[in-house]
């Protein structure tokens, strides 16, 4: 069992940043990766980011240039910093850990999630 609380989300105007951060508890040393998805009012969820043990990285699209995940493996926390956010990067942000092989943004690959922090961002 692994344990994920998210925070650091909130409202920004466009242009601006935030970073976010994840704490992870219980059996971390499982897992072969994190990851940030993203759920937008009305839409799928959807892979953002993600960082395996080496810290091998893959990103989405849409943000590959403005958000950056990384780790603090002695601390189990995972960040994303989110620079030059659009509207469009308004959604529910969840962490997720990978247990299993695969690619990177199928969401089967993840079994614990966390409950998600709020990112809206005005124009």
């Amino acid at each position: 069992q692994v344990q994920l609380v998210e925070s650091g989300g909130g409202s920004v105007q466009a242009g601006g940043s935030l970073r976010l951060s994840c704490a992870a508890s219980g059996d971390t040393y499982s897992t072969i990766g994190m990851g940030w998805f993203r759920q937008a009012p009305g839409k799928g969820r959807e892979g953002v980011a993600a960082i395996d043990r080496n810290g091998n990285t893959n990103y989405a699209e849409s943000v590959k240039g403005r958000f950056t995940i990384s780790q603090d493996n002695p601390k189990n926390t995972l960040f994303l910093q989110m620079n030059s956010l659009k509207p469009e990067d308004t959604a529910m942000y969840y962490c997720a850990a990978k247990w299993w092989g695969g690619i990177w943004y199928d969401e089967s690959r993840y079994p614990y999630w966390g409950q998600g922090t709020q990112v809206t961002v005005s124009s």
